[in-house]
């Protein structure tokens, strides 16, 4: 089936490259001892105790990388880390990152990308946001970073998402945080992960914060319905098989070569083949978020580098025109790439942390109806 093999491999591309954090890069690690650098190469990231181990062992090495994100000093901010097993008995590890000598002005739920960790790139994202008075929590899908589940994997998107608003409600719920403004951010597959949150919780959230957002795949990589369910059937028989790309779009996601280097320390990422069942689930959410664009009805901004060769920027414009809210805006920044938090110029970076802050600020110092 040559056709439908090209098919599947243009799906799993895609998927390859829907993360900031998961472009391939050299892995060998300048100033790291040896038995270290082995240890983390001879790893099987497979189930959550030895991805676990290997980031408790290498988080000193990520912390020392020459990234404005990690280099950048902010004072005053707390970080707390856990562990704890949600409804379904998955053990899910969460981070919240908040100003230690005040009370926070909103709430921000961070939605991470495919095969990414919020200990990494995230982190430093996260510091800045705090850094401005906001409390930022996020959590690692189950399969993904520290929490449970087969590294990879997600057998079923609307399940992943369920995980994502049980832990944001808990968040919400707590009795320090009531009457708090809340946002969502998500980027590249979180950004589908945020809307479809806000699909289920329509009233529930006072914005969005979308970066790069995976609203839907390029027109020439989306199979036929013929094909598609061929997909469907080879994930019913062989849902943990690892699909080989037919092009690697990873590289294009950072601009900076030297930055794009230094995904290689995110020792933690998913950075196999994307799983037959992972592929054909994130196919199926961005098909259904295409088709609901019309139903975003919250305030959004929409944070896009407008040569993107790995979600489409056009996707974000028609986001930006189709949903129903008064309240959104768009920007798109010239010649930036996809990871445009994480691979641009040290100055473009902080002037997209800057422009989110902005935002925050406007929409958490007043009320602004949902729609």
């Amino acid at each position: 089936m040559p056709h439908v093999n090209a098919k599947v491999s243009a799906v799993a591309a895609t998927a390859a490259g829907m993360s900031a954090a998961t472009a391939a890069a050299p892995r060998r690690w300048e100033g790291v001892d040896p038995a270290l650098e082995k240890m983390v190469l001879r790893a099987c990231l497979d189930q959550a105790p030895e991805r676990r181990r290997v980031r408790e062992a290498f988080k000193d090495v990520q912390l020392s990388i020459d990234h404005c994100l990690f280099k950048a000093q902010y004072s005053g901010i707390g970080t707390k880390e856990s562990c704890e097993r949600n409804s379904r008995g998955v053990e899910i590890f969460s981070k919240c990152w908040f100003p230690e000598n005040h009370r926070i002005k909103a709430i921000v739920c961070l939605c991470h990308g495919y095969g990414d960790t919020c200990t990494f790139f995230l982190d430093g994202i996260a510091r800045k946001i705090a850094s401005a008075g906001y409390g930022v929590f996020a959590l690692d899908y189950p399969g993904f970073g520290l929490s449970e589940g087969l590294h990879g994997y997600i057998p079923s998107f609307d399940t992943l998402v369920d995980d994502a608003a049980e832990h944001f409600a808990k968040i919400k719920g707590n009795s320090e945080h009531r009457g708090l403004p809340s946002f969502l951010f998500g980027q590249s597959m979180g950004g589908a992960v945020a809307l479809k949150i806000h699909f289920k919780q329509p009233d529930e959230w006072n914005g969005a914060i979308l970066v790069a957002p995976m609203c839907k795949m390029a027109d020439d990589v989306v199979p036929a319905w013929p094909v598609q369910q061929v997909l469907i059937f080879l994930a019913k028989l062989l849902p943990k098989e690892k699909l080989v790309p037919q092009k690697d779009l990873a590289e294009l996601a950072f601009k900076e070569k030297k930055k794009q280097e230094q995904t290689s320390y995110n020792v933690i990422a998913y950075k196999d083949k994307p799983r037959l069942r992972t592929a054909l689930e994130m196919l199926r959410t961005t098909q259904e978020i295409e088709s609901r664009l019309a139903e975003v009805s919250l305030p959004i901004i929409i944070l896009h580098g407008d040569a993107d060769l790995v979600t489409d920027p056009g996707v974000s414009k028609d986001l930006y025109e189709k949903a129903n809210t008064s309240y959104k805006t768009l920007r798109l920044y010239k010649d930036a790439c996809h990871s445009i938090l994480e691979g641009e110029s040290d100055e473009t970076i902080f002037q997209v942390l800057d422009d989110i802050i902005s935002w925050l600020d406007q929409h958490s110092m007043k009320e602004v109806p949902l729609s």
